[in-house]
């Protein structure tokens, strides 16, 4: 009975270590004094000077359209790359697919390097272009291995009864491919954003001099010391993060209950 406790204690002590930071930085967003260490009371003023302050607001901006445009791209090419390796089996298909995972799955500073290498031989202009590049290319495993394991799961017989009764290739992706991966697309757009959203690492190495993104300016902020604006401004984002990994999480659900 001893020995079965003890993997509980492990798990709820690295528990603790982990999200302590974290609480604390979101109860000291709402700390009345500028400094971390002092307790003035209840406050919610940095959260106004944080909506006041125009670079933020800017790097805000340049987020978002950031992560709206490389889940767009991302949802287009992976969703076909799912769905032209689903009809064609080819012996390569598992390499593909592995081949796919890697911009996941190496660290993030060495894709950085890789892009920032690619875009000056290349001679692009660093900024938005390259970072919607850069995004999207990291974006696109989300939505092509949840759309690819919806399709596995897919019943083929539902999309050979639409040809037998006549409809196009075409009608039958509309009418009935497409409803049944929606789900999964929104799930892998939903991580997607999250991902792209919070990226600092790869952004710092492929961004321009006239292109700030909001976690790059938290990082230019940081050197200076964590000031109340910034644990509210992490506290925002933190709360964005959840709120898509939950959504993810429920449109993924909903998707397998649907598949039952």
């Amino acid at each position: 009975m001893k020995m079965k406790k003890w993997p509980f204690v492990y798990v709820g002590i690295i528990t603790v270590i982990t999200y302590i930071p974290i609480l604390l930085t979101v109860i000291y967003s709402f700390n009345a004094s500028k400094l971390s260490s002092v307790w003035e009371g209840f406050s919610l003023k940095w959260y106004a000077e944080l909506f006041r302050d125009r670079d933020m607001r800017e790097a805000l901006v340049n987020s978002l359209i950031l992560a709206v445009l490389s889940c767009i791209l991302a949802v287009f090419i992976g969703t076909a790359g799912a769905l032209g390796m689903h009809r064609k089996k080819n012996p390569v298909n598992d390499l593909i697919a592995g081949v796919s995972m890697i911009p996941i799955m190496i660290p993030e500073i060495i894709l950085g390097m890789v892009f920032l290498s690619v875009f000056s031989f290349m001679g692009l202009p660093f900024g938005m272009i390259t970072l919607v590049i850069a995004h999207t290319t990291f974006c696109v495993p989300y939505i092509f291995s949840m759309v690819k394991a919806r399709l596995v799961g897919m019943d083929k017989s539902l999309e050979e009864a639409a040809l037998d009764l006549g409809a196009s290739p075409v009608r039958v992706f509309w009418d009935v491919t497409l409803p049944q991966i929606i789900p999964a697309i929104l799930s892998g757009v939903m991580l997607a954003f999250a991902m792209s959203f919070d990226d600092v690492v790869i952004s710092i190495f492929v961004t321009g001099p006239t292109v700030n993104t909001l976690p790059v300016k938290i990082y230019t902020k940081m050197k200076t010391g964590v000031t109340p604006e910034i644990n509210a401004l992490a506290t925002l984002m933190l709360l964005t993060t959840v709120v898509l990994l939950v959504g993810a999480a429920v449109v993924g659900r909903s998707g397998k209950k649907q598949k039952a």
